[in-house]
């Protein structure tokens, strides 16, 4: 992963809504949500949850695909591994990690 794409992804999570959204379509798991039971399960609007979903989508955490005449959204979580790759790869001085439990022992 590149700065600039790191950058945007980071932007795209930067905000509280688009964090939620982010989580839940995580928890969604790979069949992923369509925007009314995404809407209904945040509480939030239609044109908000269209906008967050958007900038989601062009910063490359959510893809989108349709099903019939139906949206769905799923979290891309190879970009969020990307990203989580990209934000330890100098982890410990670029000498690599011992994990323990999913944390750095030697941080």
């Amino acid at each position: 992963m590149e700065e600039k794409d790191a950058v945007a992804s980071l932007a795209a999570l930067a905000q509280p809504l688009r964090l939620r959204v982010f989580r839940a379509l995580v928890g969604a798991g790979p069949e992923g949500m369509n925007p009314g039971a995404l809407a209904q399960m945040l509480g939030i609007g239609a044109s908000t949850l269209s906008f967050h979903l958007k900038e989601l989508v062009h910063a490359g955490m959510v893809t989108q695909e349709r099903d019939g005449r139906n949206l769905i959204y799923r979290a891309a979580l190879e970009r969020m591994s990307a990203l989580m790759d990209y934000l330890a790869a100098h982890c410990c001085l670029g000498a690599g990690c011992e994990e323990l439990n999913g944390a750095c022992k030697n941080c």
